[in-house]
């Protein structure tokens, strides 16, 4: 054995082996990761720390639809994987007809999310002031709210000197409302200490804007004691009741459930009211859902403007290392939906 051996021969890497454009998107993911970390993570702590929170049906939040846009971005991810295979072989033109249908995949993932969207604002549903409609509890504030939206109702129908059989119509609905809310604050006023004021105003907000959660999950106390003095609390409502109107007594209050999904409440039957609805924990869900799903979207528009810029070129074998990043970054956007969809529609 020679006592002279040669030592290895060492070469200096300059930089990490990979492209530069990979290294910036990988450090751009990693804040991006940590972006989305605290984001579901402030979800979870007030989801689960939340003395009160709404049900999917309460929010139409429809679990389907949810399921079908997870799948569509899962194809999605599966389309960029395919361009990429196909641009390795140099075959530009499957490159870019599998790109197109990513992006198409894209564009319908955000069209089922834009009509999920629609959903809540018709109803009243946004993520804070001055639209958002939604109460937490059935009390003076809600009933304050409500009496002065019957009265921006009706006082310019009250106004008009020739009412036509609609106008005539929605006085009586308006009407009808006003009695059961007077009804309410009637025996809040006068039985502030039983629950019968506060139950009648949650009757009267269940009949605005039906939930489905509103008897097995809140207000327990309040049903034990109406079902511990039925009698007495059904004379009171009626004695408190204008002569000839309608009112929700608590025999009828029974039943108002007894469908499946989201009923039809009056803001449903009569979509000129807008009433303002009562919904325990929606306004935090308003806040986080718009939040965490309006930051998603946009992560998702940027990639839509990435497939729209990458089928205006020619998809060989040269852009491949574009086609990989730009589906790096898809991925991740299809990674975060994953984790978003059960948190969202399934707990």
């Amino acid at each position: 054995m020679s006592d002279h051996a040669h030592p290895p021969k060492l070469e200096y890497q300059p930089a990490l082996p990979i492209p530069n454009g990979k290294l910036c998107l990988w450090l751009f993911l990693s804040t991006e990761i940590m972006f989305f970390a605290g984001l579901i993570g402030a979800y979870i702590v007030l989801r689960f720390g939340a003395p009160a929170w709404p049900s999917t049906h309460d929010v139409h939040l429809v679990e389907w639809m949810g399921a079908v846009n997870t799948g569509v971005l899962i194809a999605s991810s599966i389309t960029v994987v395919l361009a990429l295979e196909a641009a390795k072989q140099n075959n530009a033109s499957l490159a870019k007809g599998w790109i197109f249908l990513t992006l198409v995949l894209g564009s319908i993932f955000l069209g089922v999310k834009g009509f999920e969207y629609r959903a809540k604002f018709s109803h009243g549903i946004y993520p804070g002031l001055p639209h958002s409609q939604i109460y937490e509890s059935a009390n003076v504030n809600y009933a304050a709210a409500v009496r002065l939206r019957v009265a921006e109702l009706k006082n310019p129908l009250a106004a008009e000197q020739k009412r036509t059989p609609e106008q005539d119509a929605q006085i009586q609905v308006l009407d009808s409302v006003a009695a059961e809310l007077d009804a309410a604050e009637k025996l809040l006023r006068d039985k502030p200490e039983s629950p019968v004021g506060r139950v009648a105003l949650l009757r009267l907000a269940d009949r605005i804007y039906p939930r489905a959660s509103v008897h097995s999950q809140h207000h327990e106390v309040e049903e034990q004691q109406i079902e511990d003095n039925r009698d007495q609390l059904e004379e009171q409502i009626e004695k408190a009741a204008s002569a000839g109107a309608p009112v929700f007594t608590l025999a009828s209050a029974e039943t108002s459930h007894a469908d499946a999904g989201h009923l039809l409440g009056l803001n449903d039957l009569h979509p000129w009211l807008k009433l303002p609805i009562m919904i325990p924990g929606g306004n935090t869900w308003a806040s986080t859902y718009f939040l965490v799903t309006g930051f998603h979207a946009i992560h998702v528009i940027v990639g839509l403007l990435a497939f729209a810029i990458l089928c205006t070129k020619t998809l060989g074998a040269a852009k491949v290392g574009v086609i990989e990043n730009v589906g790096l970054y898809w991925h991740f956007v299809d990674l975060v939906w994953i984790f978003l969809f059960p948190l969202l529609y399934l707990f």
